[in-house]
């Protein structure tokens, strides 16, 4: 990961701007760097992952533009070389050196054409004018708000923006910024032709783009691990990494001391591939200990967020302390395109689809968010093969009518995709999904909600819970995170659209608590 900030206009108060960025250092600890356009800042918190040496370092200018970006650009080498015949010259192996080249080519149309996960400003010296942009499913983040005297300004997470703005809101994914205006440039949630290809054929065409979403993101200049829950997803990422790479990869799975439920499969799965396997284990100390940090660092007061980010926060932190790895493949998103277990009671295709599209908009508050905030506050960098964008595309626009459960298992063309190849062994691919999504065991949940009751009285929840209008708290679960949250990001919580939660309109999935279904 990286942090990146830009201030779009006459800077009010450049100490008050140096404190805010420095509170994302975490992300970007190898070297700091801040240049003034003249019209305003753009700074740069780096943490190497391509092209590691001084001259990858940013912002990039060129011919009187400046850019700053947290991304990954997949492919850039062929990018470059295209560009190396029009004449450019660059001066690092880094990606993202390629983008003013690109910039001053093809102007903002260059985004829909990037295959990245990215977020990024640019300033246009030529025009006076900045420019931002992110990926299509919002993997990078990306955060805006107006200063006092109306200047636009962008940074990586909202910590670095509060106190400077009032409101606080997420950059909206698949788009860019120009002239005042967010202009969408691609909306991968929406089919834009459904595609009527047969079992089969569909079950081929998944393995086949998952397997080179995996294998583009195995490419760094750093050390690269993953995180194995043991569960179907991240245990596909790591088994088609196992089969690309010649030395064994290195997987981290959490668990909780009394009742780790899945570290016994993330063994499996490991053992399975070969993997150099470690685990980490968490008390219900280091649980509610933990608590706050998390939230302050997610800046959601969301529950299930919060709740499965307990032990990703947790074993991101022993990678961290104990190794020399820079780079995590996950399996986030996954189960926003293929279905939960609760998308089972969809009433019809139609419904499945269009519950999907929502999620998928969505992702960048929830899981997605989840995932960067914990892997980055430990400067690590978050890479998504579920995210790959030809990937998501494919998914979204298979015909809703094969992607339903109407085979009595969730999730069965991404496990079909992978039947009887030597991936997984059967009792992992085919083990039915654990209601806790992390699978880091249920007592954690029961520790955080029994702590929860502690702190207020039903009358003091009933009556704290009014000053609320935006997602009312609901449980003294929820009180506790939103009042912790309010003390980070006070008047804030519209950044969050609503807890995220089964869909309540369909017969079955109105319940009290995400675990539920």
């Amino acid at each position: 990961m990286c942090s990146i900030f830009g201030y779009c206009g006459p800077v009010v108060d450049r100490t008050a701007f140096e404190q805010s960025f420095e509170k994302t250092k975490s992300r970007g600890p190898d070297d700091s760097r801040v240049i003034d356009t003249g019209k305003g800042l753009l700074g740069f918190h780096r943490l190497s992952i391509m092209g590691l040496h001084d001259a990858g370092m940013q912002p990039f200018e060129l011919a009187g533009c400046s850019v700053v970006c947290n991304g990954e650009l997949y492919g850039f080498q062929k990018e470059r070389e295209k560009l190396i015949a029009k004449g450019y010259t660059f001066q690092s192996d880094s990606d993202c050196e390629i983008l003013l080249p690109l910039y001053l080519e093809y102007g903002v149309e260059m985004f829909q054409h990037l295959d990245a996960e990215f977020a990024c400003v640019i300033y246009d010296g030529r025009s006076g004018e900045y420019i931002a942009a992110r990926d299509p499913i919002g993997i990078r983040p990306l955060y805006y708000g107006y200063d006092e005297s109306g200047s636009i300004l962008f940074a990586s997470e909202p910590k670095n923006l509060v106190g400077l703005c009032k409101k606080i809101t997420p950059f909206p994914p698949g788009h860019y910024y120009k002239g005042g205006k967010f202009i969408r440039y691609c909306d991968i949630a929406t089919a834009t032709k459904v595609c009527r290809d047969d079992l089969e054929t569909a079950c081929k065409t998944i393995r086949e783009k998952l397997i080179a979403g995996v294998e583009k993101r195995l490419v760094a200049d750093a050390k690269v691990g993953f995180l194995l829950s043991g569960g179907l997803d991240s245990s596909l990422v790591c088994a088609i990494a196992a089969k690309k790479s010649r030395e064994p990869i290195k997987t981290f799975a959490i668990g909780m001391e009394k009742d780790a439920i899945d570290l016994k499969y993330a063994k499996q799965v490991a053992d399975f591939i070969g993997a150099d396997h470690t685990e980490v284990y968490m008390t219900p100390d280091d649980v509610i200990s933990s608590l706050r940090d998390v939230i302050r660092l997610l800046a959601t007061y969301d529950i299930t967020t919060i709740r499965a980010s307990m032990g990703m926060y947790l074993v991101c932190k022993a990678i961290h302390e104990q190794t020399d790895i820079r780079v995590l493949l996950t399996g986030e998103i996954s189960d926003e395109i293929f279905g939960y277990k609760y998308t089972d009671f969809a009433p019809s295709a139609e419904a499945f689809q269009k519950e999907a599209e929502k999620r998928v908009r969505e992702l960048h508050m929830y899981d997605v968010l989840r995932a960067d905030r914990c892997i980055s506050v430990n400067s690590l960098e978050a890479r998504v093969p579920f995210g790959d964008l030809d990937f998501v595309h494919y998914v979204m626009n298979l015909d809703p009518e094969l992607k339903i459960n109407r085979y009595g298992k969730g999730k069965y063309l991404l496990r079909h995709a992978f039947e009887g190849l030597g991936y997984l062994p059967d009792s992992i691919l085919w083990r039915e999904k654990a209601a806790f999504s992390d699978a880091v065991g249920h007592s954690m949940v029961d520790d955080l909600k029994a702590y929860a009751e502690t702190q207020y009285t039903d009358e003091e929840f009933a009556e704290k819970c009014k000053q609320y209008t935006h997602a009312t708290p609901f449980t003294k679960e929820s009180l506790l995170y939103r009042e912790i949250f309010e003390e980070y990001y006070p008047g804030q919580s519209e950044m969050i659209v609503d807890f995220w939660m089964p869909n309540k309109a369909w017969e079955g999935c109105n319940v009290s608590d995400p675990m539920k279904k």
